[in-house]
């Protein structure tokens, strides 16, 4: 599982980057607020992927376990980073009326942004209760080379 442990840390830094670019365009979006959180969710979910690649290989699942783990973390982290930046594209409210500061979208928007927020949040949840679940007891010990 060496290889999955790269790839986090690989999306973990393309997440990463993906916010800071974020950032340097956020006063051109419709949600300037919410322009500041897609900035933030793609620098904070690039972290938690680069700290979550640190460890994989101390969650002990089943190989397809491990692997609805991984799939699930990648679709909750980008499309985290993703549906804020749509919400502040858009300039919807539903989910997040402190940011709009009075601002609204077309209800088939709002009600684009509010699926994205359920999904994805049952994606990162998800994810956190199995990879939770990995980490339960201490790892089988690794034999030693000869």
């Amino acid at each position: 599982m060496e290889g999955k442990k790269r790839q986090l840390l690989w999306h973990g830094m393309a997440l990463f980057f993906l916010g800071l670019m974020t950032g340097l365009v956020e006063q051109k979006f419709t949600n300037v607020r919410m322009g500041l959180a897609a900035h933030l969710e793609g620098v904070m979910n690039g972290t938690f992927l680069l700290a979550l690649g640190a460890i994989w290989n101390e969650v002990s699942l089943t190989p397809r376990t491990k692997a609805a783990a991984y799939w699930a973390v990648l679709a909750g982290t980008y499309g985290n980073w993703a549906v804020t930046t749509l919400a502040a594209i858009l300039g919807t409210a539903a989910l997040s009326p402190i940011s709009a500061a009075g601002r609204g979208a077309p209800a088939w928007q709002e009600a684009l942004v509010t699926g994205g927020f359920v999904a994805i949040g049952s994606a990162i949840i998800t994810a956190s209760v199995l990879v939770l679940w990995g980490l339960r007891s201490p790892a089988a010990p690794k034999p030693l080379p000869r």
